[in-house]
């Protein structure tokens, strides 16, 4: 057994290190075609470092037995994000040309609609990927918030950065993290999202006609993001209620009636009886002692008003 998994291990690896050479090849190609200066460099290769790091440890985490061929589909689109990345950081000195920065992205765009496919036909769906597939699209969103903010301004990095906020927010607020029910509006609303920020960055629409795109986009995420929160709330306030409903039907421990074996019973004054017959508390009855219910009456002076409560 453990040579199985050192040897399925060595193959994911395998499958993770590939995926980096190609991100090289493709930076490689990208730098001979416009002249990539060392930003551009830089920036993708530690776009492909990471990716590498952060894949392989959590593809040997899940203890997968394979790759899959929906992962390998979606790790092509990380390397095409990953040139994406480099031309972006390129823009801050030079124009990217336009009709490769635009081809890259709607490759990848694309080829976000073909992963899920692939492992729906092919039996490999897994958290995993889901995840990977997940996080390729947002630093892809990102990223162009970054591109388009350069040209509209600053208030489009928030389309880049809700999905980020959003997970910042659930390490401190836990209920945050709860999965979500499938939503088709969720998903049109994120493909949106890359449509309209690609329109926005390709500069073949006019800029109002451009906002107009934009700021659209932001407002459906804000509702998206909106809509979710407002459903985890729910959820959130309907465990509280069950697990409040669940304690006052659990009886005290311990609490059993005088005539049993245990604890006695304890009637206590003034307070609002919680069965038909008193509130209890239990109180250990050492041997040899009698029980306060089962003991004489005593006349203590009592006012009556009083005595009649207790």
């Amino acid at each position: 057994m453990a040579l199985n998994h050192t040897y399925d291990a060595r193959l994911l690896q395998q499958e993770t290190t590939v995926g980096a050479g190609v991100q090289v090849l493709l930076l490689a190609v990208l730098g001979t075609a416009t002249g990539m200066s060392p930003a551009g460099w830089l920036t993708g290769l530690a776009f492909a470092l990471a990716t590498w790091a952060v894949l392989t440890r959590a593809v040997l985490r899940s203890r997968l037995t394979s790759f899959g061929p929906a992962n390998r589909v979606t790790l092509g689109r990380a390397t095409l994000v990953g040139g994406v990345t480099a031309l972006v950081a390129e823009s801050f000195e030079t124009a990217p040309p336009v009709t490769l920065f635009v081809g890259l992205t709607a490759i990848a765009l694309i080829l976000d609609g073909v992963d899920g496919k692939v492992a729906r036909r092919t039996g490999t769906s897994s958290v995993l990927g889901a995840r990977f597939d997940m996080e390729v699209d947002a630093f892809l969103i990102l990223v162009l918030s970054v591109y388009v903010s350069m040209s509209m301004g600053p208030w489009v990095l928030l389309i880049g950065a809700m999905r980020y906020l959003f997970v910042a927010a659930a390490r401190f607020q836990p209920w945050l993290d709860a999965p979500l029910p499938h939503s088709m509006a969720r998903k049109t609303v994120a493909a949106y999202q890359g449509i309209a920020l690609l329109a926005a960055a390709s500069g073949w629409l006019p800029y109002q006609v451009s906002a107009l795109l934009v700021s659209s986009a932001l407002g459906w995420l804000v509702w998206s993001f909106g809509r979710d929160i407002g459903w985890l709330w729910g959820e959130r306030a309907e465990r509280l209620r069950e697990g409040r409903e669940e304690t006052a039907a659990r009886p005290l421990p311990g609490a059993v009636s005088d005539a049993g074996a245990g604890p006695a019973s304890v009637s206590v004054p003034g307070m609002a009886p919680a069965s038909p017959t008193s509130f209890s508390i239990p109180v250990p009855v050492p041997a040899g002692v009698t029980p306060l219910s089962q003991a004489a009456p005593v006349d203590r002076g009592m006012p009556t008003a009083l005595a009649g409560r207790a």
